[in-house]
């Protein structure tokens, strides 16, 4: 199995078609994989409890960012994709799902920064390499 990080960005469609050759070539399904940090299950409990009254529940959460992978897998025209949601840090979410599953690789995408933006923003590409057991295969964007 190949491991696929898809965000909300457009760069995802990129990183999950490189994935798909690479996929083809090795022979193995794509498990396509959104990850809803902390920040965004606060922000979905807020406003749960402000409209019904209710916390939102964890399935639903993952249900969220289940259909998050799915829409990346639509925009990217693959057919074979298994959408995959998880809930916490991106990077180390990532890296776990792949050796849990024992993925053969790991594929995400980068974007360039500068020297000051990887200090203080951090990257969930950087902590997929530092954190993942599994060969990582990076794209880049711009």
């Amino acid at each position: 199995m190949i491991v696929v990080a898809a965000d909300r960005s457009d760069h995802a469609a990129e990183v999950i078609g490189e994935a798909t050759e690479l996929g083809e070539l090795a022979g193995e399904p794509l498990h396509v994989v959104h990850v809803l940090t902390r920040r965004e299950f606060l922000d979905l409990q807020r406003a749960s409890t402000e409209d019904t009254g209710k916390p939102v529940e964890i399935d639903r959460v993952r249900a969220l960012a289940e259909k998050q992978a799915g829409r990346a897998i639509d925009r990217a025209g693959v057919e074979n994709a298994e959408a995959v949601g998880l809930m916490g840090k991106p990077g180390e979410s990532i890296a776990e799902y792949a050796e849990e599953h024992d993925a053969r690789y790991v594929v995400a995408g980068y974007r360039r920064r500068s020297p000051a933006g990887k200090v203080v923003f951090g990257s969930v590409a950087q902590r997929i390499l530092r954190e993942s057991a599994r060969p990582v295969l990076m794209v880049g964007g711009r």
